[in-house]
């Protein structure tokens, strides 16, 4: 049906990679991505890699096992992946997708770091709304989208159960619920 597929081709975004000046990894519990991330490094597409979290809001801590953050998460994957430590660069205050974006951008800031190009690498599922966030902090950046599938969501599956269905129509409408304070901010200024 073309409005399963109109959906589709909006949330699960995905480029080929290009060189960058960084990858990102926006949060998570799904250390998948951060794999991912490892590989596009290790094959040499960007110097850094910046994974940001510290857990999600709505839980109020770090739900990952021996882990105080998703951060430290991340890390530990990509050094155990290849990643040498002075490549990952530390993001651990984000609570939720805008705030992964919002504290990559004073971090990228802070270190003089011009972002041109990067890539972005999180759950397939979450992919388009990682997207617009992360556009947002950096407007003049080119964004490859290189993500993951990960709890068995995929383009090709998701519309099969209602688990999966809940999870990306959920996306779906927060991309419409959270970008509401955002659209109204930018009508303002423009």
């Amino acid at each position: 049906m073309k409005f399963i597929q109109d959906i589709t081709d909006f949330i699960f975004v995905e480029q080929k990679p290009e060189k960058a000046d960084t990858i990102f990894i926006p949060g998570g519990d799904q250390g998948e991505i951060a794999v991912t991330a490892a590989r596009l490094f290790r094959e040499g597409y960007a110097p850094f890699v910046l994974p940001s979290g510290r857990y999600s809001k709505p839980v109020g801590r770090c739900m990952i096992p021996g882990y105080e953050t998703e951060w430290e998460y991340m890390r530990d994957i990509l050094v155990r992946e290849g990643v040498p430590k002075e490549s990952i660069l530390e993001e651990k205050q984000a609570t939720y997708t805008y705030e992964n974006a919002i504290y990559s951008r004073q971090v990228t800031d802070r270190m003089g770091l011009t972002v041109e190009k990067a890539i972005l690498c999180p759950q397939a599922c979450h992919a388009r709304r990682a997207l617009l966030y992360y556009e947002i902090l950096y407007p003049d950046t080119e964004f490859y989208v290189c993500p993951t599938v990960t709890r068995g969501i995929s383009r090709d599956n998701w519309f099969l159960e209602d688990e999966k269905i809940d999870i990306v129509l959920g996306e779906l409408e927060r991309c419409g619920s959270q970008f509401h304070e955002i659209l109204r901010e930018y009508g303002k200024s423009h």
